[in-house]
């Protein structure tokens, strides 16, 4: 009776700690992304105030937390770190992608965003298909974050 008793909180304290260990440490705490914002912004106000006050209009525009990218979910695994967008470290950075996805999947960005090569997008994009009015917002911000 002892050694399931002992074995049992051995198993508790081994499940405990791996818990914290997954979900803590290696899928990072919720305060880690607020630190990389304010990173950001303290590099922007290192910016001269004649580049800040061209650039101040079109990032208000594209960090305001109802933009297309955050309100389907882009953000859950995509960053657009030209924006000044902390997003999930699972996709690409889509600073870039504007430019880029031709090159990597044979198609314009309009196209792949209807109907993309890749499988994980694929899945993405039928699950929660964009209309083309968020299909126009979608490519507005990142041919925005390609010209930063």
């Amino acid at each position: 009776m002892n050694k399931a008793i002992i074995q049992f909180v051995i198993s508790l304290f081994l499940g405990f700690g791996l818990g914290y260990l997954v979900f803590g440490v290696m899928m990072g705490d919720s305060d880690k992304p607020e630190a990389a914002q304010t990173t950001t912004v303290e590099t922007e106000e290192t910016e001269t105030a004649e580049e800040a006050k061209e650039e101040t209009p079109q990032q208000a525009a594209s960090v305001d937390e109802n933009n297309i990218l955050n309100t389907k979910g882009c953000l859950g695994c995509h960053a657009v770190e030209s924006l000044g967008l902390q997003g999930g470290a699972t996709g690409p950075d889509l600073s870039k992608a504007f430019e880029n996805v031709e090159g990597k999947h044979g198609k314009s960005i309009n196209e792949f965003l209807k109907e993309p090569t890749s499988a994980v997008m694929s899945s993405v994009i039928d699950g929660n298909p964009l209309t083309d009015e968020e299909r126009q917002q979608v490519l507005d911000l990142l041919q925005q974050a390609s010209e930063k």
